[in-house]
């Protein structure tokens, strides 16, 4: 066997991996299944999606990318896919990303443009389902945003207490 095979994950593991850290990481227990599913598969989507990718929506390099994408260029401000897209990266920057953002970029001005994107989703969206959990993105941005967040601490925490067991594990 070889070691690409072995360190590789698929679309579900990776959906299955944030979805459970995800889980465990929301401070509230009655967050709806269906937005924390939700935010799981845009954690998956963008962990397995390349900068470089020719697939909608790449994965984002900057918050500069999402502003000259989808806020110099309005021509595309109506179509419902193109704006959760949008409202997705921002979700994903300030959130997941934002320790890393917060020095360059307004993340407050960044997170309100995404809650923007997502109810300009709801509002274009043709599907009942689609539009309500548009809408319900759109108003619970700032607490998936900070699920996000935590979960990255928790991730990064994790990581850190796994790079030097000896330390942290030691019996004595």
């Amino acid at each position: 066997m070889d070691a690409r095979s072995t360190l590789a994950a698929d679309e579900r593991q990776t959906l299955q991996f944030f979805f459970e850290h995800l889980r465990d990481a929301v401070e509230r227990t009655d967050a709806p299944a269906d937005e924390l599913l939700y935010n799981a598969s845009i954690l998956a989507h963008y962990a397995l999606t390349s900068t470089t990718s020719l697939d909608f929506p790449r994965a984002p390099a900057s918050l500069d990318m999402v502003f000259d994408v989808f806020v110099l260029d309005r021509s595309q401000q109506t179509d419902p896919e193109v704006m959760e897209a949008a409202g997705s990266l921002c979700l994903l920057l300030t959130g997941f990303f934002g320790a890393q953002l917060k020095h360059r970029h307004n993340l407050e001005w960044y997170a309100g443009l995404g809650a923007s994107f997502y109810d300009r989703a709801a509002v274009y969206s043709a599907e009942r389902r689609r539009r309500e959990m548009m809408a319900a993105m759109a108003m619970r941005f700032t607490f998936w945003r900070r699920q996000q967040a935590r979960l990255a601490r928790e991730l990064a925490d994790q990581a850190t207490l796994n790079q030097y067991p000896l330390l942290f594990n030691n019996p004595n």
